[in-house]
């Protein structure tokens, strides 16, 4: 990334890097270019990021409709099914995630509601951050960098998962990529366009996932460490940066009232579920990763390197990577005492952590000495995934209510109870199974005394319990859970639903 002049120093290896003198003087002269025998030419640059369009778009939209819904998923259905007034309605009335998700699929129910229509907006969204990723890291160093962060993207398992989820993680994550695109240009150029697109863009991401304020924050807070000296010596010379605050917060000026209320009930008693302490940063980072230790330590290490060429050349640059991945991470920290905190919920690391690991391109240059050097880290993104990709298609990768509710359907008969722990897991379970059609009486139950008073009322039924590991969150005390195994018999699993049958 570069800033005005204020950052202008020499660069130190002119072996691997050379001062860009053509440059527009509001840019900075620190700014890290390749050699020019390391550049690509122009097409071929072209080519190689439509075919990671492409290839990313191959990978997002193969199988999109093959997993079942999963309760979130479902819950996104029942949403999107209200009219809008009402999904807002929703949100007031404590729905802990923001309605502009939920109007878009209120949308997409005019294709249907299949489970691929369901994805089909994460999944468009999701191909597209892939560019915008190269604009960025195209903006932030150079061409080579945005490529290999395109291309640890387009692969990135990570990403893949969400983007093939019907939730608000990857239009998030397209919307912050686009705040992020226009930030890096307004700290660069201080256009007044890109300051009112950043808080415009902004404002869109934080519509889609509460979330999204937290990496807001810290990029105002970075816009204002890099900016102190030039605003204490001119007021003035802030008006882009709060032109873009003024224009994100009247844009969710509405949500912003909601937030503060949502906050303080979410936060008011410890969370029943999520990640809590130190293993949210080592569970994030894993995730991130790739979901394998393998990769996580060479991916930290490969991001601690380019954060180092970055600073020799631009120490502004480099603290945008380093307050970018800190502080979120260690608010989320913080705040996992408080409210469930889980990985997905930080997936706009995502751009900054792979643009910092394509940082330390330089020094892969360093080693081979070739303009292919781009394409074997490229090729080594392509690689890394493999283990995940072999696998991803061809197994379940979220609770099979489909095939579940097949078997359930086999097993029950005429006036069987259908018992579910806790009672939202038949939003997925009715999206598959009809008990009109099979003629049972489907209940729902959160603890030992619902399970008792449905035993009371019908004492003569043959119940089927159905559970998932939900039951922990909401009835902490695992009554529910001892009440069966006292009453019921273990009747078989399947993916991560258990199946309980009266004694």
């Amino acid at each position: 990334m570069t800033v005005p002049e204020r950052q202008k120093t020499q660069l130190i290896d002119t072996e691997t890097s050379i001062p860009d003198d053509s440059s527009d003087p509001g840019e900075s002269a620190k700014t890290w270019r390749a050699a020019p025998e390391n550049d690509l030419n122009l097409t071929g640059n072209l080519l190689i990021l439509m075919g990671l369009t492409g290839i990313g778009a191959i990978l997002r939209f193969y199988g999109l409709g093959t997993n079942s819904l999963w309760l979130d998923e479902a819950s996104t259905l029942a949403f999107a099914r209200q009219s809008l007034i009402g999904i807002w309605e929703s949100t007031v009335g404590g729905e802990f995630n923001p309605p502009l998700f939920y109007w878009l699929e209120h949308g997409m129910l005019l294709f249907g509601d299949s489970e691929f229509v369901l994805r089909l907006l994460p999944a468009l969204l999701g191909v597209l951050t892939i560019p915008v990723v190269y604009l960025i890291g195209k903006e932030f160093r150079d061409k080579n960098i945005g490529l290999i962060a395109a291309a640890l993207l387009a692969f990135s398992p990570f990403h893949i998962f969400y983007s093939q989820e019907a939730r608000a993680y990857a239009p998030m994550l397209f919307f912050f990529s686009l705040a992020l695109l226009f930030y890096v240009r307004a700290s660069r150029s201080d256009e007044t366009r890109s300051w009112v697109l950043f808080g415009v863009f902004s404002a869109v991401a934080f519509w889609m996932h509460f979330y999204a304020i937290v990496p807001l924050a810290v990029l105002i807070l970075h816009a204002l460490s890099t900016r102190a000296g030039e605003i204490r010596s001119d007021v003035r010379s802030a008006r882009n940066l709060v032109l873009s605050v003024v224009t994100f917060v009247i844009a969710s000026l509405p949500l912003l009232i909601v937030t503060v209320n949502l906050f303080l009930v979410r936060t008011s008693s410890a969370p029943t579920f999520g990640i809590q302490g130190l293993d949210v940063i080592y569970q994030t980072l894993l995730q991130v990763s790739g979901f394998s230790d393998l990769i996580l330590v060479p991916f930290i290490v490969l991001f601690l390197i380019g954060v180092a060429y970055t600073w020799r050349e631009d120490r502004y640059g480099a603290l945008l990577l380093i307050l970018m991945m800190v502080l979120p991470l260690a608010a989320s920290l913080v705040l996992s005492s408080r409210m469930p905190m889980l990985p997905r919920y930080l997936i706009y690391l995502l751009p900054v952590y792979v643009i910092g690991i394509a940082s330390a391109y330089p020094a892969l240059y360093a080693l081979v000495r070739d303009r292919r050097a781009v394409y074997i880290a490229v090729a080594a993104a392509v690689l890394i995934s493999t283990p995940f990709l072999a696998t991803y298609y061809t197994t379940p990768q979220k609770n099979d209510w489909r095939g579940f509710s097949a078997e359930l359907g086999g097993a029950t008969g005429e006036g069987d109870l259908v018992v579910v722990l806790p009672p939202y897991m038949a939003q997925p379970l009715d999206y598959y199974y009809n008990n009109a059609t099979d003629r049972t009486l489907e209940l729902g139950a959160t603890t030992r005394e619902d399970l008792e008073a449905i035993r009371a009322l019908h004492p003569d039924r043959r119940a089927f319990y159905v559970v998932t590991m939900d039951i922990f969150a909401a009835d902490p005390s695992g009554e529910a859970v001892d009440w069966l195994e006292e009453n019921a018999e273990f009747a078989g699993q399947h993916t991560g639903i258990f199946l309980f049958r009266s004694a």
